[in-house]
This record gives structure tokens, sequence and C-alpha cells, in this order.
């Protein structure tokens, strides 16, 4: 991938270049940046650079790089166990899933990427096999006699095992190894990890540069573009989302309309607290991916409702496929129940992602939303 190939992240480009030219190149560099801000592709393109620049045959390396085949380019991703990887799961068996998914969505998430790989209803992780696959790797000398990169994405993905093996590589690599770790919440990663990288924080895409690039390859109009370049909420994947018209909002809609509708009718109703637990039961079946996917879109919608409450309605950018109405629910949403509603949603998903039991957090949830949903705002 090349550099002029990115959307937006100009300044950022600029820096990478300049600096790999002037030969100021860190040895571990930390790409931090919400999911479709373009962190991989610029790692990418700044892997393709430093392979290609600095190598006795800049167009065979470029065109390696460009088939993500080139000897010295090392890449690490969170996988688990599939139908045709029974055990022991590592990158390297899922580089032939890996390149067909960088070459169609290079600014997918991990989600996208666990949907490719066919295990949705699971997490993926960095594993300490991982971790000694990488210092095997690095150990060994280029092979075209330049540098090294490992690509590590979503590292905040690694295990506590596969952030202490690599604590020592990280900060004494071979000669010439060039670490990227990319992330999308870096609070994640072990402070001795972030300690020994050089921090770069990629900004949100305008809705310009998302306008722009959706004209050009999708032959959009203007206005259909500035449409859906609003709603994406500056993250390009989600813009590619609602150009092929994604059925899972739709469906996360309709479990957030029943979801609600219910948590109203709920208090005092013990008849209706039975509905709630059937609702928490039928999201508790789908993946952890899904149902963590699905909170981040309840939260998107408090705050749509909070910003349109508080007669903010040209942030908004949520339009419902139901015939759930934004207008009549955002009163709902105020100063008195925000602060708790985001909490808890917040907690369940740090429950779940720590492998809670989905229905009990679902559940205890719903059961706490009766609560805020009924909550009053006091009259100023």
């Amino acid at each position: 991938m090349l550099f002029n190939q990115i959307i937006g992240q100009d300044h950022i480009k600029k820096h990478l270049q300049v600096s790999a030219e002037q030969g100021r190149i860190p040895h571990a560099q930390l790409f931090i940046g919400k999911e479709g801000c373009g962190t991989l592709p610029m790692a990418l393109a700044y892997a393709q650079f430093l392979l290609s620049h600095f190598s006795d045959n800049p167009e065979i390396s470029a065109i390696k790089c460009e088939k993500l085949q080139h000897p010295d380019l090392h890449f690490a991703f969170p996988v688990t166990t599939t139908e045709t990887v029974k055990s022991h799961p590592v990158s390297d068996l899922f580089l032939d899933d890996w390149r067909q998914f960088i070459s169609t969505q290079s600014y997918g998430s991990l989600f996208n990427w666990l949907q490719h790989i066919g295990v949705e209803n699971k997490q993926g992780l960095i594993n300490v096999e991982e971790a000694e696959e990488i210092v095997k790797k690095l150990q060994l000398k280029s092979y075209e006699g330049g540098f090294k990169v490992m690509i590590i994405w979503m590292a905040e993905k690694m295990n506590a095992a596969a952030s202490n093996k690599l604590l020592k590589l990280i900060e004494e690599p071979p000669q010439k190894t060039v670490f990227i770790l990319v992330t999308e919440d870096e609070e994640q990663l072990l402070n001795t990890i972030t300690s020994r990288c050089q921090a770069l924080h990629f900004p949100l895409l305008s809705e310009q540069d998302i306008a722009n690039s959706l004209v050009v390859n999708y032959q959009l109009t203007e206005n259909e573009a500035s449409k859906i370049a609003h709603q994406s909420e500056g993250n390009y994947n989600k813009a590619l989302e609602l150009l092929n018209n994604d059925a899972s909002d739709l469906v996360f809609e309709e479990w957030f309309v029943a979801w609600v509708r219910t948590a109203f009718r709920a208090k005092g109703n013990v008849a209706v607290v039975q509905q709630l637990i059937a609702w928490s039961d039928t999201i508790s079946k789908t993946g952890r991916e899904t149902q963590k996917r699905f909170l981040e879109y309840c939260l998107q919608f408090f705050r749509q409702a909070l910003l349109f409450n508080y007669k903010s309605e040209q942030l908004v950018f949520i339009e419902t496929k139901t015939d759930f109405t934004l207008s009549k629910f955002a009163p709902f949403v105020h100063s008195s129940n925000i602060l708790d509603i985001e909490k808890e949603i917040s907690d369940a998903m740090y429950h779940i992602e720590r492998n809670g039991n989905p229905k009990i957090i679902l559940l205890d949830l719903s059961i706490k939303l009766t609560r805020f949903l009924h909550k009053k705002e006091p009259k100023v």
C-alpha cells in the first residue's frame, strides 16, 4: 500500500516519510486511532516505504509488499481456533485469510476480521505462542539485507504473558528491526509496552475526506457521499458499511428498540420483567464480539438522543430504519441519567470482554435501565 492510497491523515504521512528519509526511524512505534481512521493502512504504507526505499531493488520490493509477501514483512494479529485450526492458533496459520482481508477491508475492524475467518462467536487473542513466534522470526537475519518490519495489529489483544515475552525485544530489537504496534485502545496495553514505543495519535477522518473518497472510488454523487460521511463519525469502515446497506445496524436497532420499550414498561410489572429475561437470553446466544458491538451501538444511540434533547440536531447523524422516533425518545435521556447509562453499558462491555456470563450481565443492565429511564430531570 502506498501513502497516496490512504484517506486523509496528510500530516502523519508527511511526518513518517520525511523522518524516514532523514534516517530518524524509531525501533518501535505505536499507531493509536479509532476504528476506520486508517492506522492499519498507514502501517502497511510505512512498512512498504521502509522495505522498498532502502532496498537495492525498490521496484521488486514494492511489488512484494503490495502482495503482502515480502520476506522481511511480518504480521501478528488476534486469532482463535476455527474449523481448520483446531489448536495452537498463531497468525502464520491465517496468512492467506489475512492477505485477502487486507485486499478487501484494509479499514476493517476486529469484528470484520473474525467474521472473515468465520469465528465471530469467539474473541480473538494474541497469545504467548504468537509472541514466541515473533521472537524466533526477528532473531533471524533480514532476507534482503535491509529492514525487518513487524506489524502487530490490535496490539491491545496481547495477553499479559505475550506482552511480557516481547518486552525485552521491543526495548532492544535486533539491528534494522522496526515494530509497528497498531491499537484502538492504548489503555489496555501494558505501560511497560507503551513506554518503549514512540506514539502517533490518529484523529478521526474528516467528513470531507470520507466524502471525497466515496465520490472517487464508488462514483457517488456529492450529496450521497456527504450524507454517508456525516453518519460515519469519521470512520471509513462504517461509511463503507452504510454504503453497502450493512444489515447489522438494522438488527441492532430492532434489538435496541425492543430493549428500551420493554425496560420502560417493566418498572413494577413482573410480567414485563419476564420479557427482559427473554430479551437477555436472545442476545446472549450471539457471539461476544457481536454483543460488544451491539452495546457500542446502544451507547451511540443514547448519546444521539441526548444531543437531540438539548437542541443540537445539527450533530445528530443517526437515522432510524424502524418506526422508532428519535424525537419522542430523546426527552427520556438527559443530564440526570446519561452518566449512569453510559457507566452501566461500559461496565457490561468490560465484563463481557472478561468472559462474564452474558445473560446475567445483560439482564442486570436491563433492570438498571428500567430505573434510569424513569428518572426525572430536575427543573431549573
